[in-house]
């Protein structure tokens, strides 16, 4: 490969690392150092209603545990730092700004109410809502693509509550690549606009992710298939901004027992088998069993992820 490699992985300090996460950590791993490469621990934390106390530090006594060294992230060789997003939210404000500068994005005021208003409305006509290209710009809903510069503006300053969505094109095919899937299109007319930004002064995963892996000088994206329907986003997004897509590949779950749906904690109590690396004592108490406290090797259980 011509560029140097780089990829992380990026996990959520939610509670404990799922083994599907630690799989995702040991392909990122292995794809770097094939390629000498570097492998970068990027923390997710922009959600801080959901953020648990020492559950990052969990996440890096695993990874440590399975044998998955980091190159970069909190607290060592930081070149690109901080690696916590919640460090970072001070970057991602001018982000948005240059996407609704460039019309690629745009202020939305519609209250909680009035959106769930809509959501019954169109139920009760046997549809489903979605806020894009068809009703952004019909008046009734309540954004600056309605609105003249100074209503905004006053919105805003008012203190007014408002989200900045991505401006989904309209009768576009987008072509994308994905490493293990191949080709994929997608009529940009079945997406929604979604939200980059909040005035909390907060991003959401979708802004933070990619302007991230930008700064970081990701190449190579390779995550969990429950991202697959962002991809298209994701895409648009690095257009938008006219940067270098990185490359991207979307893993398999790892899957119940049952081969219907992604494997849960209570299918690893249920059948006798733990779902984490390590042990893990919730905030209210409740122990999770780990593999390492089960007696398990680490070099068997990355054995077993990598096969």
């Amino acid at each position: 490969m011509s560029k140097n490699v780089r990829v992380r992985f990026a996990p959520s300090p939610t509670g404990p690392l799922h083994i599907g996460g630690v799989r995702t950590a040991l392909f990122n791993y292995l794809f770097a150092k094939k390629h000498g490469g570097d492998f970068v621990l990027r923390i997710e934390d922009t959600d801080q209603n959901r953020y648990v106390e020492g559950a990052e530090d969990y996440i890096v006594e695993s990874l440590s545990w399975c044998g998955i060294p980091f190159d970069e992230g909190p607290g060592k060789n930081e070149k690109f730092g901080p690696y916590r997003q919640s460090e970072r939210k001070h970057l991602y404000k001018q982000y948005a700004d240059q996407l609704i500068s460039s019309g690629k994005a745009y202020y939305a005021f519609d209250t909680s109410e009035q959106l769930d208003a809509h959501r019954k409305g169109h139920e009760a006509e046997g549809k489903t809502f979605i806020y894009n290209w068809h009703n952004r710009e019909k008046g009734r809903l309540v954004n600056s693509l309605v609105l003249t510069e100074a209503e905004t503006q006053a919105k805003i300053e008012g203190g007014e509550h408002y989200v900045v969505r991505f401006k989904s094109p309209q009768d576009e095919t987008l072509l994308l690549k994905d490493i293990i899937r191949g080709d994929i299109s997608i009529d940009t007319n079945v997406l929604d606009d979604k939200i980059l930004f909040k005035s909390d002064g907060m991003p959401t995963y979708h802004l933070a992710n990619i302007v991230d892996d930008h700064l970081m000088e990701i190449t190579h994206v390779i995550r969990g298939e429950e991202w697959l329907p962002s991809l298209a986003l994701h895409q648009l997004l690095y257009d938008a901004f006219g940067w270098e897509t990185p490359e991207f590949a979307h893993l398999p779950l790892i899957l119940k027992p049952t081969g219907k749906g992604k494997l849960s904690k209570r299918d690893g109590d249920k059948l006798g088998f733990p779902v984490f690396p390590l042990e893990y004592t919730a905030p209210d108490g409740t122990v999770s069993r780990g593999y390492k406290e089960d007696g398990y090797f680490s070099d068997a259980v990355v054995n077993f992820l990598a096969f």
